[in-house]
């Protein structure tokens, strides 16, 4: 350390000035940075369920719909159907959209005369009560249309726009706009499905960052100033956070990826705990800074890296390494984030180590601030608020050390009691409050049209075989006696309507039919009577392969997870010979679940097995490595039981805590031991160094912790319910990690005497005074 303070004050201009350009080039990249708001995108390509969307996008085209709801008290009056008509008719030209499903387009298989005929599901707009009766009764006869695009209570209507693989998002949700526009009428419209909600995550994360950044910026500034109460305390900790911040973010360009969701969350994380480091150096630089010491500028800093410049490594790589376990997680954005914030604290550590104490070598002296020092137990001295709180805190600690450990404990059983109670939730309609308008739109389609959420099972094999027909029909079956599936369609169900239309009332005729040549007869007079390409979504033209879909009328990923339990469970017992392939959002949806709770299971473990070596290697002691981990060994199942009582679900977003929360939460725990150690190693008594060591270095540690707290706090604002959650949770978490620090690991120190902190004596005088 001598090495690179000696090297540090001499070169301190040349340092100041390349830290500073190298921070704004990295800014030139930002102009290239693009948003993706894509589902799918977030997903690992090997991931099982993205596979199966692709595998049944390639078979049957795009999967992705855009659904324009309509709502009226009756949908079936005159004017409200002339809408609808318009707004299919101009749909239909959309050319991100393949193929428009509503009442004008989705047809009515009937049977004259055991002649079977396909007209269109309403052939023509009622002009009389007599007529919207009629037109009612037909409707509720149709079963490609009923519950499917027409509500059963008549209450809404729905035009279904069948996207294109190559379809974007804005070009199509802005031409939809337009096709409502051109056609006005009484009824309400809102458009829903996942297209929609991607151009509403697109423009909040827009939202968030402009929302994020000035809000960020003025609130660090003012608690720098508060805390640290020297224009230095403010504007040294603030360019090492702000370089942090462009370093990672102009990475995100430079290596060809995109800002989602999961990412807005890196400015705010950077400038929560990109200044933590220089915080220390800025409060130990005050702390040497006593009245009567004629040390030069230079002299203090120096002073200040061979005092701070291993745990401040230690606890900076330790934050690191923890940010760099997130490239377990599941989600493809957060690995990325897991990434650049390993970077961001990289930087955030060699401006502390060497632009900070630099800029203070080069600025004069301050007067020393008259509030610090250290007294000894049981003296109330002179000192503002944080140092009189101190006094006091530790006075409390080193007088009560079991009872401070007991009430840890207990704290922690209970908090963690929530467990059994904690959820994962993965769909991102849940991204919302239930008043936002995707929400309420998503609600509304699951009450009037079967769910919003689609799974889709792609089966191969012989589809004019009847004993296929049954097995696909027996699926439909299945699904339609689950509570959370409220709308179903496939192959079976229109060959089983073609029947019926064929064979009028005679026995059997609503059923499939007994041979494979009856069943190709129908496809055959289909194509005679209807468009083949009305069931190109159904069934392949090769009958192959066929796709039962479903709708999940529920916005609860347990719900959707369970549906797909059930189709596999299903599937494996009989569809024995017939590759079957799940897929779909409401697919994709639970496979992430158990995704992001192994994910979370291997972060977490995987974390404190990192700090924990890494804190053993920064104090060359084992003992040391598992002590820093007691804390956080407390904190993990407090937070995640406290989540359970909340009821806050375990997401794409809050998986990430556990690796945030070893990273972060650490640091004071290390800048305790270092500081008590170095106050023992004096041959100072275990109560007196904890009493000092909570005075002193318990200044730079609260600071730390409040820096992370209000930066991260900073989330409340996002747009994005999981990033309120996170910045709330990740604010619960550093202040357990804080008390841990404060609270538990003094009176542990006190009881225990762990050798690695003890003076350096002779081994046979350590027992002796330990007997």
């Amino acid at each position: 350390m001598k090495s690179l303070a000696d090297w540090v004050v001499r070169s301190a201009w040349p340092i100041i000035v390349v830290f500073v350009a190298v921070s704004l080039a990295f800014a030139i990249p930002l102009r290239n940075v693009e948003i993706d708001p894509e589902i799918k995108n977030q997903l690992p390509e090997d991931m099982p369920a993205r596979q199966n969307v692709a595998a049944i996008e390639q078979r049957f085209g795009g999967s992705e719909l855009v659904m324009v709801v309509f709502t009226a008290p009756d949908v079936l009056d005159r004017a409200v159907l002339e809408q609808v008509r318009g707004v299919t008719e101009a749909m239909g030209g959309i050319e991100t959209i393949d193929r428009v499903m509503s009442p004008f387009t989705l047809t009515d298989i009937r049977g004259e005369g055991g002649l079977m005929t396909v007209e269109p599901a309403i052939p023509d707009l009622p002009t009389s009560a007599d007529d919207r009766a009629a037109l009612r009764e037909r409707l509720e006869d149709n079963e490609l249309v009923y519950g499917n695009v027409v509500a059963k209570d008549f209450s809404a209507i729905s035009v279904i726009g069948l996207l294109s693989t190559n379809a974007k998002d804005s070009d199509t949700i802005a031409a939809v706009q337009q096709a409502i526009a051109s056609a006005p009428g009484p009824a309400q419209v809102v458009i829903g499905g996942m297209p929609d909600v991607r151009e509403h995550v697109s423009e909040d994360i827009r939202s968030d960052i402009r929302r994020f950044a000035p809000v960020g910026f003025v609130l660090i500034v003012l608690f720098l100033f508060v805390t640290l109460r020297q224009p230095r305390g403010v504007f040294i900790p603030f360019t090492v956070q702000l370089a942090a911040i462009l370093v990672s973010m102009g990475l995100i360009p430079l290596l060809g990826w995109k800002i989602q969701m999961v990412t807005v969350v890196l400015p705010v994380m950077l400038l929560a705990v990109g200044n933590d480091h220089a915080i220390h150096v800025i409060a130990r630089f005050q702390e040497e800074n006593v009245p009567g010491r004629t040390a030069s500028a230079g002299e203090l800093a120096k002073r200040v890296l061979l005092e701070l410049g291993v745990p401040v490594m230690a606890a900076g790589f330790t934050t690191a390494a923890g940010m760099l376990c997130l490239l377990t997680h599941i989600v493809v954005p957060a690995r990325q984030l897991g990434v650049l914030a390993c970077v961001g604290v990289i930087v955030a550590i060699v401006g502390s180590l060497t632009y900070a104490p630099a800029v203070l070598s080069r600025l004069p002296v301050p007067k020393p601030l008259k509030t610090l020092g250290e007294g000894e137990i049981g003296q109330r001295g002179a000192g503002g608020g944080m140092e009189r709180l101190l006094r006091g805190l530790a006075q409390l600690v080193v007088s009560r050390p079991r009872t401070m450990v007991v009430a840890s404990l207990a704290l922690a059983a209970v908090s963690s009691l929530g467990l059994p109670l904690l959820k994962v939730d993965t769909n991102p309609i849940n991204y919302y409050p239930s008043t936002a308008p995707v929400a309420v739109t998503a609600e509304a389609i699951n009450q009037h049209f079967g769910g919003s959420t689609e799974i889709a099972v792609m089966v191969e094999g012989d589809m004019r075989d009847p004993a296929v027909l049954a097995e696909l029909q027996g699926l439909e079956d299945e699904l339609q006696r689950m509570p959370q599936v409220g709308y179903t369609m496939s192959i079976a169900q229109v060959v089983r309507a073609m029947n019926h239309a064929v064979m009028g009332d005679a026995p059997g005729a609503d059923a499939l039919p007994d041979t494979r040549e009856k069943v190709a007869q129908l496809y055959e007079l289909y194509g005679m009577g209807g468009d083949p390409a009305d069931l190109e979504r159904m069934v392949d033209f090769e009958f192959q392969h066929a796709l039962v879909t479903a709708r999940v009328s529920s916005l609860s990923t347990g719900d959707i997870a369970a549906v797909v339990d059930d189709i596999e469970a299903y599937t494996d017992q009989h569809f024995q010979g017939m590759p079957v392939t799940i897929g779909g959002f409401g697919a994709v949806f639970a496979d992430l679940v158990d995704a992001v709770v192994n994910g979370q299971i291997t972060s977490l473990t995987l974390s404190m097995i990192v700090v924990g070596l890494l804190c053993a290697l920064s104090f060359w002691s084992v003992e040391a490595g598992l002590y820093c981990l007691v804390p956080l060994l407390l904190a993990a199942p407090s937070l995640f039981g406290l989540m359970g009582w909340w009821g806050i679900e375990l997401n794409v977003v809050t998986a990430m805590l556990s690796s945030i929360m070893v990273g972060v939460g650490v640091d004071y725990t290390v800048h305790f031991l270092w500081r008590y150690r170095e106050e023992r190693r004096t041959g100072t008594d275990p109560s007196t160094a904890a009493y000092r060591t909570l005075v002193s270095a318990g200044r730079g540690i609260v600071f730390n912790a409040l820096s992370v707290v209000f930066g991260f706090s900073i989330l409340l604002l996002s747009n994005f319910l999981p990033v309120r959650f996170f910045g709330f949770l990740v604010v619960v978490s550093i202040g357990g990690c804080l008390l841990g620090a404060m609270i538990l690991m003094p009176p542990l120190m006190i009881l225990l005497k762990p050798r690695f902190c003890e003076p350096p004596v002779a081994a046979g005088e350590v027992t002796a005074a330990r007997s």
